[in-house]
């Protein structure tokens, strides 16, 4: 039976938990599946988990790896196909929306190591240090993956933004500047 700490600090970390599982997994039904099994793992194996450590990192961690594993397991690796990057039957009336799904398909075109170091670092708050640890990987790379992270997804953006710029009914721009900025602003934070 595992403590109550153990209990409590699984309830305190498990929204950016489930978060890190969905960014990983890009699918709600297996990223849930990951999660139960990263807290039957950590509440198994709480004895191996030290007092006065990052707990949220133990489990990111835990969660990380369960993934790979499962990945290699069941998953081919295969090229994305068109109908993969088309999840919705209508498009956003929004230009928010639109900006939204438009960095969600590109974010969801980076490598695994890149997403994973983007969520990590600037979804999620961890250090440098922190996510490479999570990682398993040395925190130049750590830092590498993010910047190239940002620089593929300011260029797909860009590429995006330029076949935009076709007028509107109204004869201006789709794609304002004051509408537009918000994901590079949150990218620059990384």
């Amino acid at each position: 039976m595992p403590s109550p700490a153990i209990e409590d600090q699984i309830l305190a970390c498990l929204p950016q938990v489930r978060a890190f599982a969905r960014s990983l997994a890009r699918d709600r039904d297996h990223a849930d599946d990951l999660v139960q099994d990263a807290i039957v793992r950590a509440i198994s194996s709480a004895d191996q988990f030290s007092p006065g450590t990052n707990f949220k990192a133990w489990m990111f961690t835990i969660l990380r790896n369960l993934y790979f594993n499962s990945f290699r397991r069941k998953y081919l690796m295969r090229p994305l196909e068109p109908s993969d990057l088309e999840r919705h039957s209508a498009a956003p009336t929004q230009m928010a929306g639109l900006d939204y799904q438009d960095f969600k398909r590109a974010f969801n075109q980076l490598p695994a190591d890149q997403r994973e170091a983007l969520v990590l670092v600037g979804a999620d708050g961890f250090k440098y240090e922190e996510a490479a640890a999570i990682s398993g990987c040395a925190v130049g790379t750590m830092k590498s993956r993010v910047s190239r992270a940002r620089r593929e997804l300011e260029r797909k953006l860009d590429a995006d933004r330029a076949g935009a710029r076709e007028p509107d009914s109204a004869g201006g721009p789709l794609d304002e500047p004051s509408q537009t900025g918000r994901i590079e602003r949150s990218l620059r934070r990384c």
